[in-house]
């Protein structure tokens, strides 16, 4: 996904401020029974996140990680591999992109994704990233830039048609809408890592990279219980440096090859503007190919977000189509 976080943080930002109310929901179950979705984004207070967030445990939510603190014991498990970690320099400051794009090499030495969307690494070791599902006619059905506080709705549909999916969640929407992130493994999802801040990764040193992981690992964990094994880069901004990381961490690579373009929709700040019906023909496009055979030998994956109402509704609009086209699922359900 190409988009700023400011977009994705607005909300949580100001929802730090004044986080107890008087209806607010007291475990995912009270959560999920949420209709009303102004009610579903009404700021609440967890007690484990809290405490966490109060003794300093985590990083300032939506900001870039700059370093993990030596008193922290996931930087003894950073020092251990660093030295392993390959010799490819940033491409860019503290999660920002430089315009070294413009001058790298057409070889690709570092496989990097932004540049030639390549998906299998040159460095001895890396598994190849999963892009496409090795099942025939299968899509791998997934979202990205959750948790939304408004999508008990969306959930609500995809356990009436009794689909799982893979979710891929941002650390800092984890640590504000924990009860949200708890509904995914309730509901039986696949919980991704979709980093801290939501920055360009391979922008980031070894250790900001490997913090951006790691903290999302542990905001999970800490909010679900669950520790991940897969991670998706925000805008597929991923080289065998940032691979390397990931997997030390346990963590497998899934990026995508096509893209449903559902974030752009609708967003002044894009220009030339995307509008609804050109995300709508992205589906009926992908949804074409299916139907004329494209995936009888390996499936597909298809980018597409959690990130607004209009992404998650969309979803819904095209999900029997989809069904009918492929046979539907997340990726290790």
């Amino acid at each position: 996904m190409r988009v700023g976080t400011s977009r994705l943080a607005a909300a949580g930002t100001l929802l730090l401020l004044g986080r107890v109310h008087a209806a607010a929901p007291t475990d995912e179950a009270s959560e999920a029974a949420i209709k009303d979705a102004t009610a579903e984004c009404t700021s609440y207070n967890y007690p484990p996140v809290s405490n966490a967030m109060s003794s300093n445990s985590f990083p300032p939510l939506w900001q870039p990680v700059a370093s993990v603190p030596t008193s922290d014991p996931g930087y003894a498990k950073f020092l251990a591999m660093n030295a392993s970690i390959p010799p490819i320099a940033p491409k860019g400051t503290l999660g920002a992109p430089s315009n070294i794009i413009d001058t790298y090499p057409a070889t690709d030495p570092d496989c990097w994704w932004s540049s030639a969307q390549c998906t299998t690494p040159k460095v001895a070791g890396l598994k190849p990233d999963i892009s496409n599902m090795p099942e025939p006619n299968t899509l791998g059905y997934g979202f990205d830039d959750g948790p939304n506080c408004s999508h008990n709705a969306f959930y609500d549909y995809l356990t009436s048609k009794n689909q799982k999916a893979t979710m891929y969640y941002i650390g800092s929407s984890v640590m504000i809408w924990p009860l949200q992130a708890q509904r995914a493994v309730t509901d039986g999802h696949e919980i991704c890592v979709h980093t801290w801040s939501h920055r360009s990764m391979t922008a980031f040193t070894n250790e900001q990279a490997y913090g951006e992981l790691y903290y999302t690992m542990q905001a999970i964990k800490l909010v679900t219980g669950v520790t991940p094994t897969c991670w998706r880069p925000p805008l597929g901004d991923v080289d065998d440096r940032i691979r390397y990381i990931a997997a030390q961490l346990g963590l497998e690579t899934i990026l995508w090859k096509y893209d449903a373009f559902d974030w752009k929709a609708n967003d002044p700040a894009i220009v030339p503007p995307v509008t609804p019906a050109d995300v709508q023909k992205n589906y009926d496009n992908l949804i074409a190919a299916a139907q004329s055979g494209t995936f009888n030998s390996a499936g597909a994956i298809m980018l597409t977000h959690e990130l607004n109402n209009f992404t998650m509704q969309t979803a819904v609009d095209n999900y029997d189509k989809l069904a009918a086209a492929f046979q539907v699922r997340g990726f290790f359900s």
